[in-house]
């Protein structure tokens, strides 16, 4: 079954604030592939481990209905409270078991989610839902990301690596894998042929209380916090001071960029019902 990491009020609260949307390329990237292999109409978007439903959102005016579910009550509450989109629905559910009947969803998206699904369960599910030639799209950032601002940016990269560090006995086995670029996950597709996108490029401009928060909403994070509540809370504030100095370097607006997506396609064979997009997105 799925891991469940995010049941919290307090760490869905800090995804729907701090958590980066996917960039508007990612729409064009996905709806192109779609239009390619597919064709319309694009009927039916699922967005599995949808969280706080950044990519949900992003991605609903291109579908006539748009599904996010999310194994979190805390998430899906956050998702919902978002006015302004009504083609989307969210549900609570797990990727394991979908509830829709067998072909009769155009797209499948994971954002930042595959590494905590169940991988045999979740491809054998996708492949019973997707429509024939339908997609199946698993995003998640990349590793390398940079900060900038002024002459600092040698500096402040550095900050976060050092935080990152610090969590290292707190990362997941699931982590590692979203790290590896979802290997394990894409090993385990069946489909006939995949196409890797990598570092789709992304740079976002945030005050330095945003790029702290965005850090507090890791899961490593979460789980030191958990083990020893002070000594974790002391390491977020340490972090940020060190990012806002008295001089020479104010911070109060920093450029983050990451990898942000790697794209993966299958092509689909007679037979088949899915193809596959994976993208890494590296902020620069």
């Amino acid at each position: 079954m799925a891991t469940r990491m995010f049941e919290g009020k307090h760490h869905a609260t800090l995804y729907q604030k701090y958590r980066f949307a996917p960039p508007d390329e990612l729409k064009t990237l996905i709806l192109d592939y779609l239009d390619k292999k597919k064709g319309p109409p694009h009927l039916l978007a699922v967005d599995l481990g949808c969280g706080t439903g950044q990519n949900t959102r992003l991605m609903a005016p291109l579908f006539k209905e748009m599904v996010g579910i999310d194994v979190s009550e805390s998430q899906v509450e956050e998702a919902r409270a978002v006015p302004g989109f009504p083609n989307i629905t969210y549900r609570v559910g797990t990727a394991e078991k979908l509830p829709f009947p067998d072909g009769s969803v155009d797209v499948i998206l994971a954002a930042s989610a595959a590494h905590w699904f169940h991988t045999e369960n979740f491809v054998k599910e996708a492949g019973r839902v997707l429509k024939p030639l339908g997609c199946l799209a698993l995003m998640g950032f990349g590793k390398n990301m940079e900060y900038h601002y002024g002459n600092c940016e040698g500096r402040l990269t550095d900050i976060f690596n050092e935080f990152t560090d610090a969590l290292l006995p707190y990362t997941s086995k699931q982590v590692a894998i979203a790290d590896s670029a979802l290997q394990e996950v894409l090993d385990a597709i069946p489909f006939p042929e995949k196409e890797r996108v990598d570092n789709l490029p992304v740079t976002y401009k945030v005050p330095v209380q945003n790029a702290v928060g965005f850090f507090e909403s890791f899961s490593m994070f979460q789980a030191y916090e958990r083990a020893d509540p002070t000594a974790a809370r002391a390491l977020l504030e340490t972090t940020q001071r060190r990012y806002c100095p008295p001089a020479p370097c104010r911070c109060p607006l920093i450029a983050l960029g990451t990898p942000l997506f790697k794209s993966l396609y299958t092509l689909p064979v007679k037979g088949f019902r899915t193809s596959l997009v994976y993208i890494e997105i590296h902020a620069v």
